[in-house]
């Protein structure tokens, strides 16, 4: 059953939108907002310079710029007509054929007020998807950790060392914590003005400084990963701490650090330094010792505000860092090949059948993950219903056709702009990959969830289009059962 809900995006300086959701007849659909350019996290075909504005954030920070709300639609008839499958799967024959997606596409559209998948083709193959993997990730997380918790990174001290204890915030600040910022929302700065007054009020003023990012364990790296993901911006190795997803500069493809917890723990000490602590040597990995006495704490955004971050960028370190931390909170682990199994054990745990699924990192960066596009709609479905309310962020956190994230710069074409603002939607690209999966609102006012898979397809760019021919499709397609 649909639920009624309105989501509003807590991030008021990225993205503002309303999803009302009206039970009884129709899901009342979604209202944007905000217009951000930022850091894709799908593998790019076109260079990121010519696709992306910069960030506007001091180094080694790199927050995203504030944007005016511009009005897109407005919310859809609430007595919208059912949606004829045959009319649908008629009018959409041609679309789901296109040339352009390859010889290995999946397809699902499913009414989420009545259950009825009105469009399916291949729907329960396992295939690759790319960053559409994200909206499984975050639902876990949502579901396992709640959208309002926080992430805490910690000072502590013991003997003549004091301790930067990771907690799995990977989007922390150098400078001062930002209360309105997702991105350096806890700053490391204002973490080592509390140590410093600690430690100066216990008269220790000459210290050691270690890292403790014992709470991920395992490699850094993900199966499927390169080590030109770093370099090129994709992804940071993934640590318990990290400054802005590992970013070496302001940028949005610019290279990550090789080591960013190390580069967390420096710029924590220099901090310290800054506040008239001497530091000694340099900077080592240690677990803190049980006993160490705290000398501070900054938390992270809430968890649904990073899910919303990570969504409508489709940053893949955000998204490793979520899918981690869904592993440790179910007792399952702490590496990279806890994260997957861990992810969907939560998803089955809120009855979603996620039958030959198989995730091999928590971002969709790696070509070795597998879904079922049924999984992805059932997930999108949850979210709608009246039992998914704590799951909203990833709703919200989609990117809207022609307006926002990863979707800025798609539906651009006259006949694609229909679907402007009515299709909400995470994007999916690797090498031969293009994916595309959300929410959108017909013509006659209905409410529907999708996905589209395509692993062998000949052109991304071509792809690309043919999936937002696809959605636009949808929009326009007219195909109530009256």
């Amino acid at each position: 059953m649909i639920g009624v809900s309105d989501v509003t995006q807590r991030t008021s300086k990225q993205l503002v939108i309303r999803l009302s959701v009206v039970f009884a007849v129709l899901v009342t659909a979604l209202i944007v907002a905000l217009t951000v350019l930022g850091p894709f996290g799908d593998r790019q075909s076109t260079s990121p310079q010519q696709a992306l504005a910069p960030l506007t954030e001091k180094v080694p920070g790199a927050s995203l710029p504030e944007q005016e709300s511009p009005e897109v639609l407005p919310a859809v008839d609430s007595a919208a007509p059912e949606i004829s499958a045959t009319k649908l799967t008629e009018r959409m024959a041609k679309l789901m054929s296109s040339k352009a997606l390859g010889k290995s596409v999946s397809v699902d559209v499913l009414d989420p007020l009545t259950g009825e998948h009105v469009l399916s083709r291949a729907s329960g193959t396992a295939r690759t998807p790319a960053s559409t993997a994200k909206l499984l990730t975050t639902a876990a997380a949502l579901s396992a950790l709640g959208s309002h918790a926080t992430v805490t990174t910690s000072a502590v001290f013991d003997d003549d060392t004091v301790y930067l204890v990771g907690g799995g915030d990977v989007l922390l600040g150098a400078g001062e914590s930002d209360e309105d910022a997702v991105d350096g929302h806890a700053g490391l700065a204002t973490l080592a003005e509390q140590a410093a007054a600690a430690l100066s009020a216990s008269g220790s003023t000459s210290v050691k400084v270690a890292l403790d990012d014992t709470l991920f364990e395992g490699p850094a790296m993900a199966g499927g990963w390169d080590a030109s993901d770093v370099t090129n911006g994709y992804v940071a190795p993934v640590y318990a701490a990290e400054i802005s997803a590992g970013r070496l500069q302001k940028g949005n493809y610019v290279p990550r650090s090789a080591d960013p917890g190390k580069a967390a723990a420096q710029a924590f000490a220099d901090a310290l330094a800054d506040q008239g602590i001497t530091v000694k040597g340099k900077i080592t990995r240690s677990e803190a010792p049980v006993a160490a006495t705290p000398l501070g704490k900054v938390q992270s955004a809430t968890i649904g505000d990073q899910v919303e971050l990570a969504l409508d960028h489709s940053d893949n370190t955000i998204a490793e860092a979520l899918g981690r931390l869904v592993a440790i909170e179910r007792g399952e682990g702490a590496t990279f090949s806890d994260t997957g199994p861990a992810v969907l054990n939560e998803l089955a745990d809120q009855d979603v059948e996620v039958g030959g699924a198989v995730l091999a990192d928590g971002s969709g960066l790696s070509a070795e993950s597998r879904i079922p596009v049924q999984v992805l709609t059932a997930v999108l479905a949850l979210a709608a219903g009246e039992d998914g309310a704590q799951l909203r962020p990833m709703l919200s956190g989609m990117p809207i056709a022609g307006v926002s994230g990863t979707l800025a710069e798609r539906f651009g074409a006259t006949s694609e702009s229909a679907a402007t603002g009515l299709v909400r939607a995470k994007t999916g690209t690797l090498s031969g990959v293009s994916s595309l999966a959300g929410t959108l609102v017909d013509e006659d006012g209905r409410y529907l969830v999708f996905a589209v898979m395509a692993d062998k397809v000949p052109s991304t760019a071509a792809a690309r289009e043919a999936l937002d021919r696809f959605a636009t499709g949808l929009v326009g397609c007219g195909c109530s059962g009256g």
